[in-house]
């Protein structure tokens, strides 16, 4: 190798001696020579010859800028060499970059951006200048003018990983997040390992409050360099920002295990780094989040617990969060001793201090002197005495009323609009009784910022004075809970919620279950929860609740402890007795009586309770103690104790009893809404009219709008007891009140619902769609659920029977119901939004089940449908209890069941399918219940061939029978598709005598029948008794098209085979009917009617009604057979002139014949039929 380099050597001094004058030869002696470390100074003195030879070699200078850069360390000949060959070659990167390291060692920074400026704008392929002008752009802090740059090295370096986290880093400066997050990304693909990338795509993603996303950024770059300090104080960052949307959420667990791992990062960052004070800061803000919002659980806690139990809860729940806030106090402190000047940090230890002071009980408060949280706020105050934050910090904190008043106002004058400082100023002008000067304090700051939530609050603190409508204040008050989730706000809203009346909203039953956990030592929060799960006849939990109240009571310092002792030992055993356990409930009301605290109401409950036991004697007589107290009480008080005692007397005495009791009543009594209730109520049950004067002279006491409709309410109940029978109720009487009634008050829920309710219990068949009409779903939430039966509850229940009524676009079926209603909203809809509202209404799920069912059988049961009724039915199964006295639960878990069984067969488990129907058989129900269990075995063991065990399924169906009589109609299907007999033709007699009673759908469901008896016969070829059978049904039925339009087919069928002018004809009238029956057009009507009028003759009848059946089917439907159809119109057209078309616009004419053949075969291919027409019209 190195005889052949010495030969080389040779041959290129030789060229050199030859030609001296030539550059190139010069040249490259020189690059030789340059490659041996100790000839480079020859080397050089060849490449200073060429350069003089050929100056336009940019090459050579670039080599002597090498030589004496790194060589003779001459840096200034360096420079000018180097600038002579980025002169001769902007894009040489080698000398470009050469130039600006020896720029850079010298601090020449603005010369460095001279020349990469100079070479970016000479070249725009000069793409190291523009790296290089990028990075110094960014040294800079010139963001815009980096990015510009950036891009432009991008263009040359697309691999490069630094350039992309540059440019990252410029969109981030800008504010461009979602670019800087594309370029950090990108970034990362280029370079996994990079750590820069990752946390400032990180802290990217927590700028944009997407804290999941950035705290994967974080723990990514954690696991390429566990010391990193940025990654470790951004992922605490990010976990303490995803704690405290968790934690405005109510997921209180979630948000304290987050802030326990953030807390556990953060003191990892200070062994790490120790000496910085916001890491020490950072963990003092997890550590007083953690202990404001740390929350109680109940431990699991039943109806009988140990209050000692819940004593030591409570006290390790305190313990937790003063140990949080000291912990937080600790490294504010810490942060505070390693940067003294940052008065933020007086602020945050003035407030960990004060939550200090709240938590521990054994700190006693001394108004005369300073608090510790007072100093260190007036600490923050030395440092930034213009600081109105820290002013109205000072305010928040001081207890001396002057100084916070002195402290607001001073955080006013430094900034009037300061929202905060107004909100907290309405507080405190409140409290002092300052009402006016509060509501215009509150004023200001809601007028600033609405986002605020104090003022709201505030603004609902006093309705009660300002005679607003409570309504209002419970509007205001959720706002406020809505912004800032705070135990008092939530507290607040249910005391509001009581007295308007939504305790059985949503929006309260979350708020007041996180104020007990976030306030479970607060006795008004526990008795609070009781009342709304009352309200949702929630009564085990509200018992719970109602004792943690009391157990939260006795370690409470207020003032009026009897007081509310007394309403939470009410309140429990009225939940006790509604609960069932009427026992305890007695127990409580004597406990009350010892203690002397047993009220009116308390007397009500006593005796409500010893009636259940069946102690009518003592009911009577704490009944008659409460009669003697009617004189002091007050007027609400008087009127539900009265009709609590006419109630009994009716209960345990009889109707007499009562009624001689009531005429005994003075009259003034009667002047109250709730006993004209209950006497009307006593009086709709009387047939002799006895209370009629009295009745009639109460009503007068009725002033509001909702009285009254509960009045006619009341009535309609009455007539449908008065005008019945033994064994049926007069519902046409009571239809007929509620229908005058809603002519009056037509905007009233209650009335509707009533009336909806009554249609759908009725016989006509048009009374399921008249109900759907009722129902107002337009109105608020509250009302929508007055009645028997919801709103929802009606139109789902509608649906269920008439699936017209929940799809008013069908696609994959036609239905004839004449009743359809084409702007319903639609069952399912309706359900699903009650369903949100309350997730635990079981009712709105099952019906929501049903309706779904409908759909998916409608739809031919698709996989997405299925897989989501099976995971309903699921939880519908999960949730009933076992209560076999129950029939409404058992019969739904029954129904539930059916539904999972056909869901199974559907999906091709029979195992499965007949699991579920054993199930089903197992629970205690009617034999008229029972049969659909075993029609449903018969079905899956049709689909498996047992015939013996189908033989035997279908003998239980005739032994068990039923009154519903569409199982008839379904055996009978079963009974000719699989061949069954008996020994008597016995089937169609159970259906009559099934239809013995029925009077208004006895000709309807006798029609259904003999359609099934019809298409039994045409599965047999036996299209004369089919015939027969659906004229029957047709002279049933006159009405229904469906009737019509099979034997208008059947006829046609018939004609063809046997031939007969009058069976067209027959065909022709019975397919007008169907066509004039029909509510919307459906197709084969016209077609057939095509067919007819084509074999009598009528070619323009037949041209006309083909015509017809284009429009009648919807555009994504049309079949292949109505394509071909045209194409016979249009070659009709063909033969007519050209005057005539000309003059008529027929769909027909708007393709060629050859046309609609190809669109016939493009829809069904495989039609042999439709190939040879189109072979012949292509010739």
């Amino acid at each position: 190798m190195e005889a052949d380099n010495e030969a080389l050597l040779r041959r290129l001094e030789e060229a050199v001696d030859a030609n001296p004058d030539d550059p190139s030869l010069r040249f490259d002696l020189a690059l030789f020579l340059w490659d041996n470390d100790k000839l480079r100074e020859k080397a050089a003195d060849h490449f200073v010859a060429a350069a003089k030879l050929n100056p336009q070699n940019g090459a050579a200078f670039r080599y002597l800028g090498h030589y004496y850069g790194r060589v003779s360390l001459d840096f200034q000949r360096a420079i000018k060499c180097y600038q002579r060959a980025l002169s001769l070659n902007p894009d040489d990167f080698h000398s470009g970059e050469a130039l600006c390291d020896l720029l850079d060692d010298e601090g020449k920074e603005t010369l460095e951006m001279a020349i990469c400026r100079d070479s970016s704008q000479k070249s725009p392929r000069a793409f190291w200048a523009f790296r290089r002008l990028g990075y110094l752009q960014l040294h800079q802090h010139k963001w815009s003018q980096a990015v510009q740059s950036l891009q432009q090295a991008i263009r040359g370096y697309p691999t490069c990983a630094h350039l992309w986290e540059a440019l990252g880093l410029a969109y981030h400066r800008l504010g461009r997040f979602t670019a800087a997050i594309k370029s950090y990304g990108r970034a990362i693909e280029l370079e996994p390992t990079t750590v820069f990338a990752f946390v400032e795509s990180g802290n990217v993603f927590l700028m944009l409050g997407s804290f999941k996303k950035g705290i994967e950024q974080f723990r990514q770059a954690l696991e390429i360099s566990p010391h990193c300090i940025s990654a470790n104080y951004g992922l605490a960052s990010g976990l303490l920002g995803l704690a405290k949307e968790s934690i405005n959420l109510g997921a209180f667990r979630w948000g304290a295990t987050l802030l326990e791992e953030a807390s556990k990062v953060a003191k990892t960052s200070t062994h790490l780094a120790g000496n910085l004070s916001c890491i020490w800061k950072l963990h003092g803000d997890i550590q007083l989040m953690y202990a404001k919002n740390y929350p109680w659980t109940e431990g699991g806690q039943v109806l009988e617990f140990d209050a000692e139990d819940f004593n030591t809860s409570i006290l390790s729940w305190r313990r937790a969060c003063l140990l949080a806030a000291s912990l937080a106090k600790c490294s504010y402190q810490r942060a505070l001793h390693l940067a003294p000047w940052q008065a933020n940090t007086y602020a945050d230890i003035a407030m960990s201090t004060n939550l200090i002071c709240s938590l521990n009980e054994s700190f006693k408060h001394d108004i005369n002197a300073w608090q510790p949280s007072e100093k260190m706020a007036m600490g923050a105050l030395l440092l930034e005495a213009e600081n109105y934050e820290f002013w109205v910090a000072l305010g928040c904190l001081s207890d001396n009323t002057a100084l916070k008043q002195h402290a607001l106002i001073r955080g006013l004058q430094l900034d009037v609009s300061l929202a905060v400082a107004w909100a907290y100023l309405g507080k405190l002008y409140r409290k002092e009784g300052g009402k006016q000067l509060a509501r215009q304090a509150f004023d200001f700051s809601r007028s600033i910022d609405p986002s605020l939530a104090l003022p709201w609050a505030g603004m609902t603190a006093d309705f009660h004075d300002r005679q607003s409508a409570p309504d209002e204040a419970f509007e205001s008050c959720l706002r406020a809970v809505q912004i800032f989730p705070l135990a008092e706000f939530q507290i607040g809203l249910a005391k509001l919620a009581l007295a308007s009346g939504h305790l059985s909203s949503p929006q309260v039953f979350g708020a007041i279950r996180q104020a007990v956990q976030r306030a479970p030592h607060y006795p008004e929060c526990h008795n609070l929860n009781g009342l709304v799960c009352e309200a949702r006849y929630d009564f085990l939990s509200a018992v719970a609740s109602y004792r943690l109240a009391r157990c939260a009571v006795t370690n409470s310092s207020c003032s009026d402890l009897k007081s509310q002792t007394r309403d939470i030992s009410i309140n429990l055993a009225r939940s006790l007795n509604k609960a069932g356990n009427a026992l305890a409930a007695v127990h409580e009301c004597e406990n009350l009586k010892k203690e002397g605290l047993l009220d009116a109401e308390g007397l009500q409950i006593y005796a409500i309770s010893l009636w259940k036991l069946g102690q009518s004697n003592l009911a009577l007589s704490v009944a008659k103690e409460l009669g003697s107290r009617v004189s002091t009480m007050g007027q609400t008080s008087v009127a539900a104790s009265v009709s609590l005692i006419c109630r009994l007397l009716y209960s345990i005495s009889g109707m007499d009893s009562a009624i001689n009791s009531i005429m005994k009543m003075p009259k003034e009594l009667f002047q109250s809404a709730q006993i004209s209730f209950i006497v009307s109520a006593i009086h709709g049950l009387d047939r002799n009219n006895q209370l009629e004067s009295v009745v009639s002279s109460s009503r007068y006491c009725l002033k509001s709008q909702e009285e009254i409709s509960g009045m006619h309410f009341l009535i309609a109940l009455s007539k449908l007891i008065k005008n019945g029978s033994e064994c049926n109720l007069g519902f046409q009487s009571g239809l007929a009140h509620l229908k005058k009634a809603l002519h009056m008050y037509p905007h009233s829920s209650l009335l509707r619902n009533l009336l909806g309710y009554l249609l759908l219990s009725g016989e006509e068949w048009n009374d399921t769609h008249v109900a759907t009409r009722c129902c107002n779903k337009d109105t608020s939430y509250s009302s929508i659920k007055d009645g028997f039966k919801s709103a929802y509850e009606i139109l789902g229940a509608a649906g269920v029977a008439c699936y017209a009524i929940s799809s008013s676009s069908p696609k994959f079926s036609f239905p004839t119901c004449t009743y359809q209603c084409l702007n319903e909203p639609g069952a399912i809809n309706q359900l699903q939004k009650c369903l949100r509202r309350e997730p635990w209404n079981e009712s709105a799920r099952y019906l929501l089940i049903l309706n779904l069912f409908q759909k998916a059988r409608e739809e031919r049961f698709p996989f997405n449908l299925c897989i989501m009724l099976e995971r309903l039915i699921s939880v519908a199964l999960s949730s009933k209890c076992d209560d076999k006295r129950d029939t409404s639960n058992q019969y739904q878990k029954f129904q539930l069941l059916l539904c999972a069984s056909e869901l199974s067969l559907q999906g091709g488990n029979q195992t499965s399918c007949v699991d579920h129907v054993r199930n089903g058989l197992s629970i205690m129900l009617p034999d008229g219940y029972l049969f659909f269990s075993h029609l449903q075995l018969c079905r899956a063991y049709a689909s498996e061939g047992d015939v013996t065990s189908l033989q035997k399924e279908y003998i239980r169906c005739l032994e068990l029978k039923t009154d519903c009589h569409i199982g008839w109609i379904c055996l009978k299907v079963i009974e000719s598709k699989c061949g069954l007999q008996n020994d008597y033709d016995i089937l169609e007699l159970d259906l009559k005598e099934s239809l013995f009673e029925e009077k208004k759908s006895r000709n309807m469901w006798m029609a259904v029948f003999n359609l099934v008896e019809g298409l039994i016969c045409v599965w047999k070829q036996d299209f004369l008794l089919a015939q027969e059978f659906l004229r029957e049904a047709c002279s049933l039925a006159d009405s229904e098209s469906c009737f019509h339009l099979c034997y208008g087919a059947i006829c046609l069928e018939v004609a063809r085979q046997w031939g007969g002018v009058e069976v067209l004809r027959l065909a022709i009238r019975s397919l007008t009917k169907a066509r004039q029956a029909s509510i919307t057009p459906l197709p084969l009507i016209s077609v057939l009617m095509a067919q007819a009028e084509g074999s009598l003759g009528f070619k323009e009848k037949w041209e006309n009604n083909l015509r017809l059946e284009w429009f009648t089917w919807p555009p994504e439907m049309r079949p292949a057979e109505l394509f071909f159809q045209m194409h016979l119109l249009a070659r009709q057209s063909q033969t007519q002139s050209r005057a005539v078309l000309e003059e008529s616009s027929k769909v027909e004419q708007f393709q060629s014949p050859q046309r609609w053949v190809l669109r016939a075969i493009h829809t069904n291919p495989s039609c042999i039929r439709y190939w040879k027409v189109l072979d012949k019209l292509a010739e």
